[in-house]
């Protein structure tokens, strides 16, 4: 009799979607319906999330991506025949959306560090062997990484002498920092229970404090360690060189997006074999989405029901629901009504990669063997560059390095840096928000309509886990506003009757 229930009710919810998409006049099929602008991480995920959760009947989705790729800050670059990620890099062990797309969509992942060479000469860097730049010397250094061809017993051997040396140095504050990033988790995890112990969050403040996550967006992660007892040693070198590398900032940081980039120091992260751009194209593709590229919207008005956007080719779309999947931060599109958001800078990340080889003069070394596959800067006001890091080694004279930092990397400072460059290739990010404690965020409804912007998220962290987090948030809320279901109670779990409980343990 329940399974009867259950059965009636879930068709008389498709129904009213079904019935939802005739709103406006006109047949479903003649004009787009549900328009999604940006083919990233969120873009893709809010429309996989929509024909899932929908059981299918919300089959007319309209991706508008202004670049000629999909995958937003998901990108690679081609250095000399090789290709290497060059956004978004990495994902957790525990990021258990982005784990259900790779396996659902067949794509291969790869554990950080482990990627198969293409080349049978060149091998992957070990990216334990870290040292820490002040601009003068490095005040730390891990161990030397043992030989390819050392035996298992050596290499844990080392591994132990390495876990001491770092130990020695700062103590048991990285047991506490280590707490610090698991309780993050723990509260984080609680975005992945079945929709039944969910409920339907119409403001990202909502969403945060629900899972006891908010008070962290309100003081600076530097204050948080404070209190969390870690040492001012630890904090001023290990937290900030993590806080320069993932976030382009220091500790000062808010304490949410600094949780989240120390938790993007664990072990067992990977990325998919590849480029990590292939979810994004993957589950545009699953969502049967109808995508249109080098399509830059530049107006946005609603009147009669209706949003109609037009892009800077000049074409023409007619929507019943539009998705701002992608940072307005710093895009030109004007609203009809006029929208709200609140002010937010975005920090740009230079990342600029090179084949050639480090000078060792510039670091004070003998030779090139003697500096570390991962170089990490202090908070020191004439270092040009936040990290570099060696992607892939040819030979002892031939590597292949990513650099990051907040400003460009000029010639004639790269030709300091390198004694020999084959291959330069620079990308200038618009990566995340610059964040500052305690954070405002913008609605996800923008509009009292069907305008929704899922990137609002992005002032609590911004990964491409939590872009998919809030993007399921954001589809859920739309089909709860369809139906006219309140947004504060859990529902929605009868539109998917095959959504299980993603909170595992892996």
């Amino acid at each position: 009799m329940a399974g009867a229930n259950f059965s009636l009710l879930l068709l008389s919810l498709l129904f009213s979607i079904s019935a939802f998409l005739q709103i406006g006049g006109g047949v479903a099929s003649s004009r787009p319906r549900v328009c999604v602008i940006g083919g990233g991480i969120a873009g893709s995920s809010v429309s996989h999330f929509l024909k899932e959760y929908s059981g299918g009947a919300v089959d007319d989705i309209v991706i508008l991506e202004r670049n000629g790729v999909v995958g937003g800050r998901m990108a690679t670059i081609n250095l000399g025949g090789d290709i290497f990620e060059a956004g978004g890099t990495i994902l957790h062990p525990k990021n258990l959306h982005a784990l259900n797309f790779t396996t659902f969509l067949h794509l291969q992942r790869k554990v950080n560090g482990a990627a198969a060479s293409s080349n049978s000469n060149a091998s992957s860097p070990s990216s334990s062997w870290l040292g820490i730049w002040d601009g003068r010397g490095f005040v730390f250094k891990t161990l030397n990484p043992p030989p390819r061809s050392s035996s298992a017993i050596y290499k844990k051997i080392h591994s132990f002498l390495n876990a001491l040396l770092i130990f020695r140095r700062y103590g048991f504050s990285l047991l506490r920092m280590n707490r610090f990033v698991q309780r993050m988790l723990e509260r984080f995890l609680l975005y992945y229970k079945d929709l039944a112990s969910r409920p339907v969050f119409g403001s990202v403040e909502d969403m945060l404090k629900w899972s006891d996550l908010y008070g962290l967006t309100r003081r600076t992660l530097r204050e948080e360690l404070a209190d969390a007892g870690l040492s001012p040693l630890l904090i001023s070198e290990l937290v900030t060189v993590i806080m320069r590398i993932n976030y382009g900032q220091d500790v000062n940081i808010s304490g949410l997006a600094g949780a989240v980039s120390l938790a993007g120091s664990d072990p067992g992260l990977w990325s998919v074999e590849g480029g990590n751009w292939q979810i994004a194209a993957g589950l545009i593709k699953h969502a049967n989405a109808s995508l249109h590229l080098h399509e830059e919207i530049t107006s946005i008005s609603y009147s009669g029901g209706n949003y109609e956007l037009s892009s800077k080719k000049g074409n023409h779309y007619s929507c019943g629901v539009v998705v701002i999947a992608t940072p307005l931060d710093e895009l030109n599109i004007s609203f009809t009504p006029s929208v709200s958001i609140p002010s937010r800078n975005l920090q740009h990340t230079h990342a600029t990669f090179v084949r050639g080889l480090l000078n060792p003069a510039y670091f004070g070394a003998t030779s090139a063997a003697e500096i570390p596959n991962l170089v990490g800067t202090l908070e020191v006001a004439n270092i040009p560059f936040s990290s570099i890091s060696v992607l892939k080694i040819y030979s002892e004279e031939d590597k292949a390095y990513k650099v990051f930092s907040r400003l460009p990397m000029e010639d004639s400072l790269l030709d300091r840096i390198f004694s020999a460059r084959k291959y330069t290739v620079r990308i200038n990010w618009p990566a995340y928000p610059h964040y500052k404690a305690p954070e405002n965020f913008a609605p996800y409804l923008l509009d009292g309509q069907h305008l929704y912007y899922i990137n609002s998220f992005e002032n609590a962290a911004s990964t491409i886990e939590t872009g998919a987090v809030a993007a399921e948030n954001v589809a859920r809320l739309i089909l709860s506003r369809m139906l006219d279901i309140s947004s504060s109670s859990s529902n929605i779990r009868t539109v998917s009757s095959g959504q299980r409980d993603l909170h595992v343990d892996l």
